[in-house]
């Protein structure tokens, strides 16, 4: 079954799960170390010279890339699971 990206972020929205997800992720990310290593990032070039768009440009690249698999694949069930609870 394939669902607009605009349609499932309304659905998750509606019902809450955006948010629950979100705090999910940000649980997950803390335990793997994820957020300690791009403040590190952030440190070793200078607090008060990282730009916006240092953090657009370098930052968001390597932090995306840096998120474990297995978090990315237990968020993708938690969607799945979540579309088939709704019974699209």
């Amino acid at each position: 079954m394939k669902i607009e990206s605009q349609v499932l972020k309304k659905l998750l929205t509606l019902n809450g799960e955006k948010e629950r997800l979100k705090e999910l992720l940000r649980e997950r990310l803390n335990e793997c170390g994820w957020k300690d290593e791009m403040k590190s990032f952030t440190r070793k070039k200078g607090r008060n010279n990282v730009t916006v768009d240092d953090l657009v440009h370098l930052i968001t690249p390597k932090g995306r890339a840096a998120v474990p698999d297995s978090v990315k694949a237990e968020l993708l069930q938690r969607i799945r699971s979540f579309l088939h609870s709704t019974a699209l």
